[in-house]
């Protein structure tokens, strides 16, 4: 699935090529996606202007002024910037084609990506309102993730990959931060001291810029909005790597289950 850095390398990709472009048309070859897609979305969108892409979570949003769209990627979707005319693919379910005869293109072979309209402030669509804050702003500092894991009980690495505690630290992510703050996934979140939290959000910012500059994650179908997949996952330290020896000390990598997701840490570096 798409997460964070993936998402946020897909928005990087499409801004500059449809930000201040004027929509022509609205193509929907299927409507069944994880939510379908509404009949009117040609009518909101049609002769409007895109102002700007912007991303809350793993959502895109992309602002025409009295409204916009959120785009969810889902498990296996991907945006392209294509030629109007190019033919499309079986699982190329939407085109938003602009003036200069180029068109945004989505692909989600499994349907379980969205397209919705919101009207008016795209942030106030309820599928964002009770979202925590994103993690690479100033929002998300130890001093909140301590306060938020006060009444958890539940292991530190569930706990920082629940959306209502901080956005976009999937699997890969979550393993690697706790990997790089040296604390056991296992920890009981709210015995995770202050200056632990301090760790925790220090390396979820790095690991996450770290994904950023490589372009996301290779994971299944994710490529980005030019075709290329990201390689982040080439770079792990645990992710995937059970029974091999850690870069750091040496000790075997184990895998654990953890809310039915595989989970890797060192025993030596996390403790």
């Amino acid at each position: 699935m798409p997460e964070l850095p993936e998402v946020e390398t897909t928005r990087r990709g499409i801004e500059p090529c449809i930000s201040g472009q004027k929509i022509q048309n609205v193509v929907i070859r299927n409507h069944a996606l994880r939510w379908p897609i509404s009949e009117e979305l040609p009518h909101n969108l049609i002769g409007s202007t895109v102002l700007n892409v912007n991303r809350r979570a793993k959502y895109l949003l992309i602002n025409v002024g009295h409204g916009g769209i959120l785009i969810h990627l889902g498990m296996s979707g991907s945006l392209r910037i294509v030629a109007a005319e190019t033919p499309p693919k079986k699982h190329d379910h939407v085109d938003i084609i602009f003036i200069n005869d180029y068109a945004l293109r989505l692909h989600d072979p499994r349907r379980f990506g969205a397209v919705l309209w919101q009207p008016g402030d795209l942030t106030q669509h309820p599928l964002l309102t009770a979202l925590g804050p994103e993690p690479l702003l100033t929002g998300f500092n130890a001093q909140y993730l301590h306060q938020a894991l006060r009444k958890r009980q539940i292991a530190i690495k569930p706990a920082i990959m629940d959306n209502h505690i901080v956005v976009g630290v999937g699997n890969i992510y979550a393993s690697e931060s706790l990997f790089r703050a040296g604390i056991h996934p296992a920890t009981i979140a709210n015995k995770v001291s202050l200056s632990q939290c301090q760790k925790v959000v220090d390396a979820i910012k790095t690991t996450l810029e770290a994904a950023l500059m490589a372009g996301g994650s290779t994971l299944r179908d994710f490529v980005n909005s030019d075709g290329g997949s990201g390689y982040f996952q080439l770079q792990t330290n645990v992710y995937d790597r059970a029974g091999q020896g850690c870069k750091i000390c040496g000790n075997e990598i184990r895998q654990i289950r953890q809310g039915q997701r595989s989970t890797f840490f060192c025993p030596g570096c996390q403790h």
